[in-house]
């Protein structure tokens, strides 16, 4: 049976205080830095859900989001080629929902049974922005989940769904708004949320021929928190007990991404044999039924939610969410090292192993790494004889560090494990933090935005689950 073989979450690790954008403002909401966006976010979770997967076995790619850096141009085939997967792909974008990310899933499971696909990576990713000083801007959190869809090793399978399609007017943002339009409250809950997730979860359970306590962790989508706990308690559910915790006030509603980051948060404290109630909305509903299996223990030890909690670093101020965000006059500088990011299509195109999965190259003669890729071996002088090897997810350490000049950017040298360096960006973290020798690791960062394109390069950052 078709199902979840792996999943992966991404949680940035700059955290703003809720009461730095209204006083008395309770916990924090997880902010996307400078240089990080919904594409960023959605390659960092991908990355945690392969990890010790064979990524020549993913048959697909579907890249769910409602802040896309694109109006026309496809966001999956950027995340696939920086996850290093194979170019004879299905790669699709779905959008304009927050429940694309389950539309997606859907997909990728109709793909695999149907023996179009093996495996198809599922990535959900958002970074939405609430109007100045209203409640949608406290609640509001970026990041990104990722699920591996297939039927082998499967750790938790899809036993059932059911979905509702419902055209209403409740949350929306037009091509021209910066910021998520709402409609007045009670209408949005009582004739949207709690109306449609009702009739969906029902119907669900009422094809399964189930009753809510044959389940272990009801996971559902929630505009903030006392709606979801009230729909548990309506639907018969023990919302102290089988109600996943929301995280809204540790992490935020992560929009599309949201109903994924919560089902890992789930996944993580599930047993073989518990029964999972999944359900997402957006102009409807899609709702789930999932079992762990056997499988599910051996899918534990990717970062998921709980390591990236653990890993924050707080802004210091208001001004510091607005500048990141693009929401005063002047763009914040992004550093362009003109050697290995482009403002043009050729290049990119021409060196797009080394930029996007971050291709290096070893001698097969000596074994010595070299980035970037050479034709000639510095150790050993043979040329033309090196195998490509993807360094994206190897860690390493500082070998040196200083600051650019013109932007005051951080930049430095770091020294993979197993061979190999790389002169790079620094991010994520202050001068006065640095160490030589200090553990580093990368992520997919964006260099620099001109002439329309966003360029995406890789960046040093402090390893953020230490060794």
């Amino acid at each position: 049976m078709a199902g979840i073989i792996s999943y992966g979450a991404y949680i940035p690790r700059w955290r703003m205080s809720k009461d730095l954008i209204a006083k008395g403002g309770k916990g924090e909401k997880a902010m996307a830095g400078f240089d990080e966006d919904s594409v960023t976010m959605g390659v960092a979770a991908a990355a945690d859900c392969l990890k010790g997967v064979d990524r020549d076995s993913v048959d697909g790619l579907f890249f769910a989001s409602t802040t896309s850096p694109y109006s026309e141009k496809q966001i999956s085939t950027i995340i696939a080629a920086a996850v290093d997967l194979r170019r004879d792909i299905l790669t699709a974008d779905f959008a304009n929902s927050l429940r694309a990310g389950t539309a997606a899933v859907k997909a990728a499971v109709d793909a695999v049974k149907a023996g179009s696909a093996k495996r198809v990576l599922v990535v959900a990713s958002d970074c939405r922005l609430g109007a100045h000083d209203t409640p949608f801007e406290q609640i509001t959190g970026d990041g990104a989940g990722a699920l591996l869809i297939g039927r082998d090793q499967v750790a938790a399978s899809l036993e059932g769904s059911h979905s509702i399609s419902n055209e209403l007017i409740d949350v929306w943002r037009t091509h021209e708004d910066t910021y998520v339009r709402l409609w007045e409250d009670r209408f949005v809950q009582t004739q949207g949320y709690l109306k449609v997730m009702d009739e969906a979860i029902s119907g669900l359970l009422n094809k399964t021929k189930l009753s809510p306590g044959d389940f272990s962790k009801m996971v559902i989508y929630g505009h903030e928190g006392r709606r979801p706990g009230e729909l548990a308690r309506k639907l018969g559910f023990d919302a102290r007990a089988q109600l996943q915790d929301m995280l809204l006030e540790v992490m935020g509603n992560t929009g599309t991404a949201y109903p994924f980051m919560l089902l890992v948060a789930a996944l993580e404290e599930a047993r073989a044999g518990d029964k999972i109630l999944w359900a997402s909305y957006g102009n409807g509903s899609d709702a789930f039924i999932l079992q762990a299996g056997e499988g599910i223990e051996k899918a534990k030890g990717h970062r998921g939610i709980k390591a990236h909690l653990k890993s924050k670093r707080m802004v210091a101020d208001y001004a510091t969410y607005l500048k990141w965000r693009n929401l005063l006059p002047e763009r914040p500088v992004l550093q362009r090292l003109y050697y290995w990011t482009y403002p043009s299509a050729p290049p990119l195109m021409r060196e797009r192993n080394r930029i996007y999965p971050l291709h290096g190259v070893k001698c097969k003669n000596c074994g010595k790494v070299q980035y970037p890729p050479q034709r000639v071996c510095v150790k050993c002088g043979s040329k033309d004889n090196f195998d490509e090897i993807r360094l994206s997810d190897k860690e390493g350490t500082l070998h040196s560090f200083s600051t650019e000049p013109n932007s005051g950017q951080l930049i430095g040298a770091v020294n993979f494990d197993g061979g190999g360096r790389i002169w790079c960006n620094i991010t994520d973290t202050s001068y006065e933090e640095l160490q030589i020798g200090m553990a580093m690791e990368m992520s997919f960062r964006e260099a620099f935005y001109d002439y329309g394109i966003h360029n995406y390069f890789w960046k040093a950052i402090p390893l953020r689950v230490q060794r």
